[in-house]
């Protein structure tokens, strides 16, 4: 029974791996068009500028955080070496902060037209281009996955807005090339949202080289990796696998499931871990599937919107404070979502239509979303109720 469910299972997955488009990168990129595009930028900023909430008080919360500070100075080093939960910390933080704060002066300089903000992004882009070589240890994935998520929204806004010069442009774009790309576009057979952070990095910066290659590489292991990170009932009895993991029975499935052996539709593999890590796959979910529908082709109308529909809706129900029953996680969460519901309830319930309460109720009570110190950052205010 359980032998044929598999086969099923894989078969469902190899049907959907070949109905999925082999050339998913677009004929010609658009810029800025990492996360957040001209447009979504355009509507944020004149919704600040005429003082309406919730995206003046989003403005505000981000101008007053440290990310903001046009005194920051950057830290960048030559290598980032990073052990399990960032232990040791040799650049970890400093490297993550900076690509953040240099994401948050791009936005503050888009919206403000204060020609200081974009002279800092370049400022933190140029410190780290000038000097980072590798990162190790452990971690080295996942904090290459996190801070190369930001860069590139950062630099994109930059390039493609600023009026001024860049003049490292290049030096940077040969840093994404060749010390972070390297690093993350192969995956990882992790939990998953090591690997969906990953690609997150690897489209961001696909999109930023302009490399179509890598882009749709990319893509296609996010597209295997969000298959098997939340559960659906049409994927049947067991969830769907990342082939090369080799999760053939369903005892190696329940084991990498955290000891979950009840499927049921938004259970995510880390949801009986815990929900902060849980965020973080359904956020980076949440950023390529926006940064592909700037590119031209609307994930959220595939099975990747569904699951990050039933994804954010189940846990939001649980962050929330319903009661969890003795079948989830032997009737035991350890809830803290993170600011991750803005991007996909507003693709989701404002653009496409669907009803979303809880995941509603929740980004609401989270307003104005500020930042998770990783590689999350105020989208209350990019995307917050944002048609564009």
């Amino acid at each position: 029974m359980y032998r044929t469910a598999l086969l099923a299972a894989t078969a469902s997955l190899v049907a959907g791996l070949l109905a999925w488009p082999a050339n998913a990168a677009p004929s010609s990129f658009v810029h800025p068009g990492v996360t957040v595009s001209k447009g979504q930028l355009d509507f944020a900023r004149s919704k600040v500028d005429s003082g309406a909430q919730p995206w003046k008080g989003a403005f505000d919360r981000m101008m007053a955080s440290k990310y903001a500070d046009l005194n920051r100075t950057p830290a960048p080093r030559a290598v980032v070496e990073c052990g399990s939960y960032s232990n040791p910390n040799h650049g970890c933080t400093d490297e993550r902060e900076d690509a953040i704060a240099a994401y948050t002066q791009a936005l503050a300089w888009y919206v403000t037209r204060d020609e200081r903000h974009a002279r800092k992004a370049i400022e933190l882009m140029d410190a780290w281009s000038a000097v980072i070589r590798d990162h190790t240890n452990s971690n080295a994935p996942l904090q290459t996955g996190w801070a190369g998520s930001s860069w590139p929204k950062a630099a994109e806004i930059i390039k493609y807005t600023y009026t001024g010069t860049w003049a490292n442009s290049a030096r940077f774009a040969t840093m994404l090339r060749d010390v972070y790309l390297p690093e993350v576009i192969n995956g990882s057979h992790s939990n998953g949202n090591w690997e969906l952070s990953m690609m997150e990095a690897a489209v961001g910066i696909s999109v930023f080289l302009e490399d179509k290659a890598s882009y749709d590489k990319a893509l296609a292991k996010f597209r295997t990796r969000t298959a098997a990170y939340v559960y659906l009932a049409s994927d049947g009895e067991l969830p769907k696998t990342v082939p090369s993991q080799n999760l053939n029975t369903r005892e190696k499935i329940v084991r990498y499931w955290q000891g979950q052996s009840t499927f049921v539709d938004g259970l995510s593999q880390e949801t009986c871990r815990d929900f902060t890590h849980t965020g973080y796959g359904l956020s980076a979910i949440s950023h390529v599937a926006e940064t592909s529908r700037i590119q031209g082709q609307d994930l959220y109308r595939t099975d990747v919107g569904e699951r990050l529909r039933h994804g954010l809706g189940f846990h939001a129900k649980y962050e929330l404070g319903a009661a969890v029953p003795g079948w989830l996680c032997g009737g035991s969460l350890k809830p803290g979502l993170g600011p991750v519901p803005e991007v996909g309830h507003n693709a989701l319930a404002n653009r496409l239509g669907h009803a979303m309460t809880n995941t509603e109720t929740l980004t609401v009570r989270g307003r104005p979303a500020a930042s998770n110190n990783l590689f999350v950052a105020w989208e209350t205010l990019s995307h917050g109720d944002n048609p564009a």
